[in-house]
């Protein structure tokens, strides 16, 4: 059984969820159902409800639009016409046709499939499963209405000769009071400017009262002034009364039509409530899909076991508030699991403790209640079988309860109700009484709901809790972390270290004398100033190791993709120069043979033209001078050119390392410059890379055939990843290249992305036949570097973007 603490929509900020669902539901229909929203336990529903608000997100993102209009809620309609002889006025009853043809327009809409056949909105079309379109009651509806709600002549046979009879005699009425007043303008009795008027619904003529005996008729009315009468004449008196029992008889005609469609509906009502149960939860999904929508919200994973796994997970009320003066709100990345339950988050006062116990509790219930949250979407979020929370202050003066008594009384009832299936959430824990004996409470309280393996995260400033997790297994400390420079919190939590208070720190800051918080210190004694202190440096020492070894992390993996590089362009380089040459070789002979065919077709061209034969000897003796000499050239050049595919080789020498010397590390092949030299140690450049090694692991080179370096490695290793990492753009459209060309522009994306450390990347490739996307998310199946891949956010582009991190 599911069971909470009382006021926890309240304290987490959900009654303002359910708000905001109601603002954006079409009709009362769809506002039953927020209003019907309440916390599940069941994993099944739970993903079924995610998966249903999902599907809506991509329909209001999608390009056809979904029925907006016609939920009209026939509760009232119903009841009424469950007993017999009762009907509905054509007025409801038209409100009843346009909400069954919205019905119709939603069953065909969730009957949409792919293009391999199957449902586009599986989740959805549960809800219209089995339904089918009520067509019949519409073609009566239509038979009966007008578009102007009024029944139809045509309706029935008494019907139309009633209304045909009626209009005959208004006719008649109409042509005889208007002779009666043209007479009255011609004999003087009526003023030329007089018109027909109205009175009790019956038309009449204007008279002066001193010409009312003109006309035979009867006076309904007259003037203030008693100078004018209104006068129906008589022969049009007789008309309009038969027009009246017309009227009467039409309207027991249309009664008796109205009876007629009651009977036929009644019978059907059980069905028709099943389909506006239907249109009540697609109007309640459209709202919880626009408000996912405007909250950037996710479909997390969902696990059947109590879990808290989640990745930039932020406060929704504070996103909606602060999204419109484009101010950040800092995200929140929790874990709690079987071997760390329990968070004792500690930190400055205003550092955002309560935000995050806020966070935690307002979207675990959202997820239970099956709305959508704002985290990433391979979040994982547990179920848990209870909720509590213990936050802010319920004095009661009519009971005669304290701060701290109220705190007292919650406590014992999540005692009574928190398992291994609980999730609390208490705020400032242990306060509101004598700071020792309330720490001291406040930890047997902890150590017992650990035991009790219960989930829950806690807020403190006591000293004594904070090193429980040392202690006991299950509970680990987190803290929000401080700007010391600037001496502001910086609203993100870390896991793994407790906080600190900050307090002389921030006190300093607001500019209390210095005398009056030095006696503050002796007040409180070193032992526990000092603890507070050794928090402070210890988070400072820990987050400059992280930063350094990220750092180391992100210059190793640079410089062996780096020396990787290299060989592999200076292997490709020297291949390339190898064919070249031998080209090189190919065209020369070439050109020597045209040459000798030139130069003999020349001496045939002299000798035809009778030159001398001493002449023509010395032409072929120089021709066959300068064949030799080039084919001699030749020679050399390919005995002085590398073996092909032959690298361009450094060797190793003799004597000590100097600065300037070129070197390589032992067992590698990259050479670099020796910068510096301290002791036993040398820093070796790499390009851009300055490496720190023992001397001992230096090989000094010296360039074999005459090449002091290879040109090459200066090319890649004069490389600017400062300006490199500027240039970089981590989106890449592919959209409209074929597939062999987007594979080409992706692995540079992606090579490039990881060379420089980059966590993320877009890529374009928009949704059409879904090849490109296929043959996308196929090439980074394969690259080890990358971690993770998925659609981009529905608002953001959805299926058309993939969005991938690295390692």
């Amino acid at each position: 059984m599911a069971s909470f603490s009382a006021h926890f929509e309240e304290k987490t900020g959900f009654d303002r969820i359910r708000g905001l669902l109601l603002e954006r539901c079409f009709s009362p229909l769809g506002r039953k159902q927020v209003h019907a929203i309440g916390f599940s336990t069941d994993p099944e529903r739970i993903r079924t409800l995610l998966n249903q608000g999902w599907e809506f997100c991509q329909i209001l993102l999608g390009p056809d639009p979904f029925p907006g209009s016609g939920y009209f809620d026939p509760e009232d309609l119903f009841r009424e016409l469950r007993i017999r002889g009762t009907y509905a006025e054509p007025e409801i009853l038209i409100e009843l046709q346009h909400s069954l043809e919205t019905m119709e327009e939603v069953i065909r809409f969730m009957e949409k499939r792919d293009g391999g056949g199957e449902l586009k909105f599986p989740w959805l079309a549960r809800l219209t499963s089995g339904m089918e379109p009520e067509r019949d009651l519409l073609r009566q509806l239509d038979r009966i209405l007008d578009e102007k709600a009024r029944v139809r002549s045509s309706a029935s046979p008494a019907l139309a000769e009633i209304r045909r009879s009626k209009a005959s005699l208004e006719e008649r009425a109409n042509r005889r009071i208007e002779q009666i007043l043209s007479l009255g303008k011609s004999q003087g009795w009526i003023s030329q400017d007089t018109g027909l008027s109205l009175r009790g619904g019956r038309q009449v003529i204007p008279v002066a009262a001193a010409h009312k005996r003109r006309i035979r008729g009867f006076v309904h009315d007259q003037s203030a002034t008693g100078q004018t009468v209104f006068l129906e004449p008589e022969e049009v008196f007789e008309l309009n009364n038969q027009v009246h029992e017309l009227e009467l008889d039409e309207r027991q005609e249309v009664v008796r039509i109205l009876k007629a469609f009651a009977d036929e509906l009644r019978p059907a009502i059980p069905r028709l409530e099943a389909g506006y149960d239907m249109l009540a939860h697609m109007d309640a999904f459209r709202a919880r899909a626009r408000l996912a929508l405007e909250m950037e919200a996710q479909k997390p994973r969902i696990s059947d076991r109590p879990v808290i796994h989640w990745v930039r997970a932020r406060h929704p009320l504070l996103y909606l508030a602060y999204k419109p003066q484009k101010k950040h709100v800092e995200p929140l990345d929790l874990d709690l699991d079987q071997e760390n339950r329990i968070l004792i988050i500690s930190g400055p006062n205003a550092g955002g403790k309560s935000v995050c116990l806020k966070t935690c509790g307002l979207l675990q219930y959202m997820v239970q209640c099956g709305l959508l949250v704002p985290m990433t979407d391979y979040s994982e979020m547990g179920i848990f079988r209870s909720l509590f929370i213990d936050i802010g202050d319920e004095q009661s003066l009519e009971n005669d309860l304290s701060t701290y008594s109220s705190h007292l009384l919650h406590m014992k009832f999540i005692l009574e109700h928190c398992n291994d299936k609980s999730l609390f959430l208490i705020d400032e824990f242990g306060s509101g009484t004598e700071p020792r004996i309330g720490g001291a409470i406040a930890e047997a309280l902890l150590e017992e709901l650990n035991a009790r393996k219960a989930f829950g995260l806690v807020t403190t400033h006591y000293a004594n809790l904070k090193l429980m997790a040392g202690r006991q297994e299950g509970i680990q400390n987190g803290s929000m972390l401080f700007d010391t420079r600037h001496m502001r919190p910086l609203f993100r939590l870390k896991a793994g270290s407790p906080g600190s208070s900050f307090a002389f720190e921030i006190a300093r800051t607001i500019g209390l004398p210095a005398r009056v918080l030095d006696k503050a210190a002796t007040f409180i004694g070193n032992q526990d100033l000092d603890f507070d202190k050794q928090l402070q440096d210890l988070e400072v020492k820990k987050l400059e190791l992280e930063q350094k070894e990220k750092e180391l992390r992100s210059a190793e993996a640079f410089l062996t993709e780096m020396i990787g590089k290299y060989e592999d362009l200076s292997r490709t380089l020297e291949g390339r120069k190898s064919d070249i040459l031998q080209q090189s070789r190919q065209e020369a002979r070439k050109i020597l043979s045209d040459a000798n065919r030139i130069i003999e077709k020349t001496i045939r061209d002299i000798k035809e033209a009778q030159a001398s034969k001493e002449e023509t000897r010395k032409a072929r003796e120089a021709l066959k001078a300068y064949r030799e000499q080039q084919e001699a050239d030749l020679k050399a050049t390919e005995k002085k050119a590398p073996p092909p595919g032959g690298p361009v080789q450094l060797k190793a020498g003799r004597g000590p390392v100097r600065v300037g010397d070129t070197v390589r590390v032992s067992g590698q092949q990259t050479p670099g410059e020796v910068m510096e030299i301290s002791g036993e140690q040398a820093v070796v450049s790499f390009g851009s890379i300055k490496f720190r090694t023992q001397l001992t692991k230096l090989e000094k080179l010296e360039a074999g055939q005459g090449h002091s370096r290879p040109t090459v490695s200066r090319t890649r290793l004069d490389f600017n990843i400062n300006e490199k990492a500027a240039e970089y753009n981590p989106e890449a459209d592919l959209r409209g290249l074929r597939v062999e060309e987007a594979l080409s522009r992706l692995r540079l994306l992606v090579d490039d992305g990881i060379l420089l450390g980059i966590k993320q990347v877009r890529i374009l490739h928009g949704k059409g036949d879904g090849i490109l996307r296929q043959a996308v998310r196929q090439y980074l199946q394969n690259v080890p570097e990358v971690q993770r891949f998925r659609d981009e956010h529905p608002d953001r582009g959805g299926a058309g973007i993939t969005i991938a991190d690295f390692r």
